[in-house]
């Protein structure tokens, strides 16, 4: 169940970090936002944008990092068999099938 939870927050973090990065210019654009063409259609201003999506990217990178080292000590403490070998190896060994030996197996007829 905390494992299911924590899969799903990882994964709207990831899309958040991803939009929030996006969202963000690049160091070029503010050459011309200083000479007021960018800051009028702003939402935050022209200054006010930078810190906080800065800081709220910082904040979804530090949460992004947490559940990933959850995730990961979380797959390491599983005791199910992870590969094919163990799986079968865990199993119970089937029963012999009656009559599957090769003394059962029809001869063609001579010609």
């Amino acid at each position: 169940m905390i494992h299911t939870l924590i899969l799903v927050a990882h994964v709207v973090v990831a899309v958040a970090l991803v939009a929030l990065v996006l969202l963000q210019q690049g160091k070029g654009a503010d050459a011309g936002a200083a000479f007021g063409s960018g800051a009028s259609a702003t939402m935050f201003g022209s200054q006010g944008s930078a810190s906080f999506l800065s800081r709220t990217t910082a904040i979804l990178a530090t949460v992004f990092f947490l559940t990933s080292l959850t995730l990961a000590y979380f797959s390491t403490q599983s005791s199910t068999p992870r590969s094919v070998v163990e799986r079968i190896q865990a199993e119970k060994p089937a029963e012999p099938l009656q009559g599957s030996g090769p003394s059962d197996v029809p001869k063609l007829p001579q010609q």
